[in-house]
């Protein structure tokens, strides 16, 4: 079977990787993908949301599965535009239709649909320019700290912490009246402030049954101990030490099954990853938000940690036989850290030159993902914020953790900054 993947960052490059090993793909293209994956596959110079594009490609390329790896497409619909085409609607595509794909793509969608299945989620309320006095007022009578989030995508960038009132009001009129992130701010859910530790779990459903295929714990600040701004990912580890059979079949029994059983309900077309994004509060789950695609970087440590075949259990999501698949995961412990351009999560500069790739690939039981890297003139250069992870496994997550920053300690360029504290609780 020939495979595209859709999507240009260290997600894809990981995708690539585990999809080619399977003995069920013959030729795989990436579009548009990065130098990564075009040392795995074909890269093809299309972009994400361009499906016209996409389309002519696939029947140029015989494609049997996509694989849809960022939200944008998916939101917008390249679901539905494959489904309902005759020439393309054989084709197994790895991603929820546009209406489902509203769990991630709107706050507030989600956050009722919560309310609809009883699935745990901080309590909230939200508001548009129309009731805008009436969300400061809300706002000034809050307890503190708040969370303010863009009903809309925004790159990862459209939540607010903020510890003061006056804080709170000033984020929520730069979102709703000055429009700060556009159209996804134009309405704003404001929620309860969870405390505990964040964490995230990866399911695969065919939108009736589905198969848990990982978890993680990533860290999105930009400094060590967890201080700065957020990013989207500055690393990762798995499996985290006290997600435990207990705690997993809580979350199983309040917040993944329910969730699936109300996309049944609903008859909402949904085959594809769900990305549950969780609040561990004194051991009792909590549903922060929901992705409908794999995370980044969860990604570079949940699918090297997968013993399963990755096409073999996506072609299962298609075939009706999902629910009979065995998950098995390799017994070490994985870390993934994230080398970043200097400036980022703020303006940065790019086209520096990258080396040492190769020898951070020959320590032992290591992993290099490229993420925002392009070519120029055939010489590898920073093309974005975050720029190569690198994921190590090992006896222990520190092992790992150690291993994985020794590879980005050989991997140069101009700039470069990581966190050297991954993992730090599990030390």
């Amino acid at each position: 079977m020939n495979i595209l993947i859709i999507g240009s960052g260290g997600r894809e490059h990981a995708l690539a990787w585990k999809m080619a090993k399977s003995h069920q793909c013959d030729q795989l293209f990436i579009a548009p993908g990065n130098p990564g994956t075009a040392s795995i596959g074909t890269n093809l110079p299309i972009a994400t949301t361009d499906f016209e594009g996409l389309q002519k490609a696939v029947l140029e390329h015989q494609i049997g599965m996509i694989v849809v790896g960022p939200e944008d497409p998916l939101v917008k619909g390249i679901f539905d535009f494959f489904a309902n085409n005759p020439l393309t609607q054989h084709i197994n595509v790895i991603g929820p239709s546009a209406q489902a794909a509203q769990l991630e793509g709107s706050k507030a969608f989600s956050k009722h649909f919560m309310q609809r299945h009883q699935i745990p989620t901080a309590s909230y309320a939200e508001f548009t320019a129309d009731n805008y006095e009436e969300g400061v007022q809300y706002l000034r009578q809050h307890s503190l700290p708040i969370v303010l989030k863009a009903d809309g995508l925004a790159a990862g960038k459209g939540v607010i912490i903020a510890q003061t009132t006056q804080e709170a009001l000033e984020s929520f009129d730069e979102m709703i009246l000055q429009k700060q992130f556009g159209e996804a701010s134009a309405k704003v859910v404001v929620e309860q402030f969870l405390t505990g530790i964040e964490v995230s779990v990866f399911a695969l459903t065919d939108g009736k049954n589905y198969q848990i295929i990982g978890h993680a714990k990533d860290y999105k600040r930009i400094g060590e101990g967890d201080q700065g701004l957020n990013t989207g990912g500055m690393g990762c580890v798995t499996p985290v030490p006290f997600m435990d059979d207990a705690f997993m079949q809580k979350v199983e029994k309040t917040i993944i099954q329910p969730t699936i059983e109300g996309i049944a309900k609903e008859g909402l077309v949904y085959k594809g990853f769900v990305f549950f994004g969780l609040m561990n509060q004194n051991g009792t789950p909590y549903v922060i938000e929901y992705n409908c695609r794999l995370g980044d970087p969860e990604t570079e440590v949940i699918l090297p940690r997968l013993q399963t075949d990755l096409v073999s259990l996506l072609a299962a999501a298609d075939n009706g036989t999902l629910e009979d698949v065995n998950i098995e995961y390799h017994t070490a412990s994985f870390a993934t850290v994230m080398t970043v351009s200097g400036g980022y999560p703020g303006e940065y500069k790019k086209g520096y030159a990258i080396t040492g790739i190769q020898e951070a690939q020959a320590l032992p039981q290591t992993l290099v993902f490229q993420a925002g890297t392009g070519f120029q003139n055939d010489e590898i250069v920073t093309q974005g914020g975050r720029v190569i992870t690198v994921t190590a496994a090992g006896n222990d997550l520190q092992s790992a953790v150690n291993t994985a920053q020794k590879g980005c300690d050989l991997i140069q360029f101009t700039d470069k900054y990581f966190r050297k504290d991954i993992g730090y609780e599990f030390a």
